[in-house]
């Protein structure tokens, strides 16, 4: 009788489909997974204790290091929570600025995500082709704050600096050519054989396992949960903005793929709305130089490219935080694949681990 032996492989922490520096160590038995078990904390820097000898400013710099792909959603959830203790009301061209760059962010996000994910299932086109469409977000962030990845650009009380000249006139040139670049992108992938054959029923789950895993965005949305952090507990200027939010049914990677592509169309809406309602004013409320946080806590929210991202946030009156805590979307996201790798084949490894969109620099804080 043939027999197969299990056998333990190591998948990463230095594999380029781990998308970062994580481990995943697995059991096969012949081709078959039986068990697999993630490790992290590869490049965790202690983000949350370092805050506490930091002043609230100085923090900022240390949250574009967390989701490195989406810095401004990270910039935007400490200040957000101290702002909430102090209840700063912000000028409202600085809200508007903030949706606009948190939202082309979103985009430059998932354009990275589908690069890196149709790379990782045996594609290159699509990787130089989104690359190419994000190198005009990088290059408006440039213009904005002059950096390409970790902006340092929010401050309590609004931004740092305010548009350059021509630079909405840009913004509204992108839109137009992503709204074309992302039908060209879908007419190349979405009825590829070979894509859906790798997609559709591949890591499926439901939305009562999405629920009781605690997934968000993307992950939780694809299972047909329809939750949108913008939509259903709007902060900043959400509120006045209209788009959708699209939600899958089946909760497998072809659903995820779709998900984000019109999650980039529904951006584009969001920061065509407010550049066509872009206000006159100030960029930064009247705060004190020294940034003093009144004693209390507070817990903001917010939806990032990957989910939910939260930032508890413990004030004892201080120029620094007496706690500050973070929710990682990515961290809990990925606590369910070891239940979707159980019994697959390992040749879809890569494309479930994919699926989720982790960004290990928010994994590990």
């Amino acid at each position: 009788m043939l027999r197969t032996e299990e056998m333990l492989l190591n998948v990463g922490p230095q594999h380029p489909s781990t998308h970062g520096v994580f481990r995943l160590v697995i059991t096969i038995d012949g081709e078959t997974i039986t068990e697999a078990k993630p490790v992290v904390g590869y490049l965790h820097r202690g983000t949350e204790k370092l805050a506490e000898d930091l002043t609230y400013t100085q923090i900022v710099p240390y949250t574009d290091r967390m989701d490195y792909l989406s810095a401004m959603t990270n910039n935007y959830i400490v200040v957000h929570a101290a702002e909430t203790l102090m209840e700063v009301e912000l000028p409202e061209r600085a809200e508007f600025l903030r949706v606009i760059v948190m939202e082309l962010n979103r985009i430059a996000s998932h354009l990275v995500w589908f690069g890196t994910y149709l790379l990782d299932i045996g594609a290159m086109s699509p990787f130089l082709l989104a690359f190419r469409e994000r190198e005009q977000i990088l290059d408006l962030f440039n213009d904005l704050c002059g950096a390409r990845l970790t902006y340092n650009y929010m401050r309590i009380g609004g931004v740092k600096w305010d548009v350059p000249e021509g630079w909405l006139d840009q913004v509204r040139a992108f839109i137009s050519n992503m709204r074309e670049k992302l039908k060209e992108y879908e007419d190349l992938v979405a009825g590829n054989e070979i894509f859906l054959n790798r997609t559709r029923g591949i890591g499926v789950y439901s939305a009562d396992e999405a629920i009781d895993y605690g997934l968000s965005g993307v992950n939780l949305r694809a299972a047909g949960v329809d939750w949108d952090l913008r939509r259903d507990r709007p902060y900043s200027v959400y509120d006045r903005f209209e788009f959708d939010v699209p939600v899958g049914k089946n909760g497998d990677l072809y659903d995820k793929f779709t998900c984000r592509m019109e999650e980039i169309r529904q951006s584009l809406r969001i920061v065509e709305q407010a550049v066509d309602q872009f206000p006159e004013g100030p960029v930064m409320a009247k705060v004190p130089r020294v940034i003093r946080v009144p004693e209390g806590e507070a817990y903001v929210q917010m939806e990032s490219p990957r989910g939910e991202l939260g930032c508890y946030l413990v004030s004892r009156g201080k120029d620094k935080p007496y706690r500050l805590k973070f929710r990682r979307p990515s961290f809990y996201n990925l606590q369910i694949l070891p239940r979707l790798l159980k019994g697959e084949n390992v040749a879809n490894l890569v494309a479930i681990l994919g699926g989720i969109d982790i960004v290990l620099g928010e994994v590990d804080a």
